[in-house]
């Protein structure tokens, strides 16, 4: 007699693993450290010198703008987490299949993901060598002095360990002590500033350049911006860690630290830019710690918070680059997941991530072009697009035309930084001696 059950199917490690879903302990305020290790970076300190090409008014505005257009998004974002009963989307480019459809939805959004999370990971490099080498330069004055490159590398080195924790959770402890370097770097930023007073002869007028090259460089100004507000490429990621029942979905506990961390952001940016700006006119660096030379000390202790700050943020970035690498490899080429197999992938992620740093140490320009070609789609009208067509709100309703305005105010920013910034790129290559 043959029996009419069907055979139960084995269920292979690899498949196990690939259906594992994200590890959901995370607390409210979770959310607002890994928020703020995600935004406030690197970007806050070139504020001032994009305000040096903006202007007090457009200056000003442009980035109150940033600030509320970025809030609305990342509020769109998290509503639209659970916005299908019973399913979570985990990721970004999960949430565009489900407004765009499973073909076209990882296109729009996949690729655009990637270049915010390696172009971070990128600019980070960059920013922790030679922030490395400031505190160095400041601290031993009788030190022999070594190449940039080689700070960056050693800044690098750090990652190849760090890089083999698995997953967001296990880099908590990492990323709060990032969120709390970003809010004293920032402070100690301004209020050096404050202690130094304007410079000599400080102007406020535009700086005085071609027509050319100043239209460029006001386009890479609103990249150096659109950088500043990155958060948007992991918030799916962040609030997939935290868990949701019917009665308290994980939008409620993620919104409050969201505004918690843009409340946070809002206490770095404004006075760092502003004040920056007051303290150094148009004469102010890429890297406003770069730029404060008093006192020494403090500077010195700034210098390592940003160390220690961007240590966590590349991870931030890093884990969702990660997590879609080792899956690629185990479906595709049917990796066996574990160990040796995160140990190969993230080792030469991190190897690649720091070569492109060593070359292209250009940091003003790289945060204008990365800031441009991934972080406004990112943070400024992608999620415009997704709750347009997940939601159909009325035509010419207010829903609808905020949507619209963010999506042409970021369609611009998009364009324009995207080709201030490589042109910048290409322009200060030509005077640059590569692995000085």
């Amino acid at each position: 007699m043959v029996s009419s059950t069907p055979p139960s199917k084995e269920v292979s490690h690899e498949e196990e693993w690939m259906k594992e879903g994200p590890s959901r302990p995370a607390k409210w305020w979770y959310s607002t450290f890994h928020t703020v290790t995600a935004m406030v970076g690197a970007g806050v300190l070139s504020l001032p010198y994009a305000m040096a090409y903006l202007g007090w008014g457009p200056g000003t505005t442009v980035l109150i703008l940033s600030w509320c257009i970025t809030l609305y998004t990342i509020w769109q974002m998290i509503q639209l987490h659970e916005c299908v009963p019973g399913t979570r989307f985990d990721r970004y480019h999960e949430l565009s299949q489900h407004a765009f459809g499973p073909k076209l939805g990882p296109w729009i959004v996949l690729p655009q993901q990637l270049i915010v999370q390696v172009g971070c990971d990128i600019v980070y490099m960059v920013t922790g060598g030679k922030c490395l080498q400031k505190f160095m330069e400041i601290a031993c004055t009788n030190c022999t002095s070594i190449r940039q490159s080689y700070w960056i590398c050693i800044f690098g080195s750090i990652h190849f360990l760090l890089s083999q924790l698995p997953n967001f959770n296990s880099v908590a402890a990492v990323s709060f002590a990032a969120a709390v370097m970003s809010l004293s770097y920032s402070t100690i930023s301004w209020v050096g500033c404050l202690m130094r007073g304007p410079i000599p002869d400080v102007s406020y007028a535009y700086k005085k350049i071609g027509p050319a090259d100043s239209m460029f460089r006001v386009f890479n100004a609103l990249g150096q911006i659109s950088f500043a507000f990155a958060g948007h490429a992991v918030v799916l990621e962040i609030q997939a860690t935290i868990p949701s029942t019917p009665e308290k979905p994980s939008k409620i506990s993620m919104w409050r630290g969201a505004v918690l961390a843009y409340f946070i952001t809002a206490i770095c940016y404004f006075p760092t830019a502003l004040i920056g700006y007051y303290t150094f006119g148009q004469d102010v660096e890429d890297n406003l710690l770069i730029a404060l030379r008093q006192p020494e000390w403090l500077i010195a202790a700034a210098n390592l918070m940003v160390v220690v700050h961007v240590i966590g943020s590349y991870q931030v970035y890093a884990m969702p680059v990660f997590d879609i690498l080792e899956k690629t490899m185990v479906k595709r080429f049917n990796f066996p997941p574990g160990c040796p197999l995160r140990l190969i992938i993230r080792s030469i992620y991190v190897a690649l991530t720091l070569f492109a740093g060593v070359t292209f140490p250009f940091f003003g320009d790289l945060l204008g072009f990365f800031g441009g070609f991934g972080f406004a789609p990112t943070s400024y009208f992608l999620p415009c697009i997704m709750w347009l067509a997940i939601k159909k709100p009325k035509r010419f309703s207010i829903s609808w035309l905020m949507n619209w305005g963010c999506i042409i105010l970021g369609a611009f920013i998009m364009f324009a930084s995207t080709i201030g910034g490589f042109r910048n790129i290409v322009a200060d290559s030509s005077a640059y001696q590569f692995y000085s």
